[in-house]
């Protein structure tokens, strides 16, 4: 499997000011970050960074923006511990450290010509996103796009009026669920699982790409393979604990790989034997 190499301007800190912040759940916010004089991040969809608050500590972030968005990136951050609730405190004009970009994004040059079908569960819409915007910018390069969302209620739908202008699209098939519905929910009830049998593909020509908690991939892989599709044209994307970027610390360690280098963005059939990735 390819090495990802990291540059040595990865190791540095660049300083990043925020340009806009966007509460979209209770727990998730939306950053708009850009790099001291006019840096590009240069990544690539699916790569991710480490967010450095001054004083408090640093994390790893998926980058949720496209690079066709120039000038800026987006973040979409969690709640969820010490470094991640800090960035929840901060707003406009306030400053953060970025290191990277890091890991494997997303195939970009193996996509190009074929159908997608992007599995997207829960927080995994955020670095999903990041393909689905440069898809959307490249549109003449891939061939059909279905996205499949699923979350567990629709209080936590993120990118709201950005679904909305999804399914109005003729060149998109978009569906989503919610495990459960609250009485003001008028669309589909149920696991993700339950919208892949109705999805018409293409076998062949198409590319699944699967993003979310761990517990969904098993369930979403076996609806793929009943549908024929290829293994090794299965795309996953991996969350794991990361403290460094890098591969020095081993905190993301799956057998011989490091999911920080070797991932995120796996292609199933290189993996599908080791049982710590699964």
């Amino acid at each position: 499997m390819e090495k990802v190499v990291i540059k040595d301007s990865n190791y540095r800190i660049r300083k990043g000011k925020i340009l806009r912040t966007k509460q979209l759940t209770k727990l998730e916010k939306l950053f708009e970050i850009a790099l001291d004089g006019g840096e590009s991040l240069d990544q690539e969809p699916g790569q991710f960074v480490m967010v450095s608050i001054f004083g408090v500590g640093e994390a790893p972030i998926s980058v949720c923006s496209s690079p066709t968005k120039r000038g800026s990136f987006e973040l979409c951050v969690r709640d969820a511990g010490k470094v991640t609730g800090a960035m929840h405190r901060l707003e406009a004009g306030d400053e953060i450290g970025i290191r990277g970009p890091y890991g494997k994004g997303f195939p970009i040059r193996i996509l190009e010509g074929n159908d997608l079908l992007m599995v997207a569960g829960g927080l995994g819409i955020a670095p999903l996103r990041s393909l689905i915007k440069y898809a959307f910018d490249n549109r003449r390069d891939f061939g059909k796009i279905h996205i499949m969302l699923g979350c567990k209620t629709s209080d936590d739908l993120l990118f709201e009026d950005e679904l909305n202008q999804w399914f109005k699209r003729m060149d998109v098939h978009y569906e989503c669920t919610v495990d459960r519905a609250a009485s003001d929910w008028d669309g589909h009830v149920g696991q993700i699982t339950t919208l892949l049998p109705g999805v018409h593909l293409e076998t062949e020509r198409t590319f699944a790409i699967v993003v979310g908690p761990p517990v969904m991939y098993k369930f979403v892989l076996r609806e793929l393979i009943k549908k024929n599709i290829p293994e090794n044209q299965i795309i996953l994307s991996f969350e794991r604990h990361m403290k460094c970027g890098m591969g020095k610390c081993g905190r993301c360690q799956i057998q011989n790989l490091y999911c920080c280098q070797d991932g995120p963005v796996f292609n199933y059939a290189d993996i599908k034997n080791m049982s710590e990735a699964l």
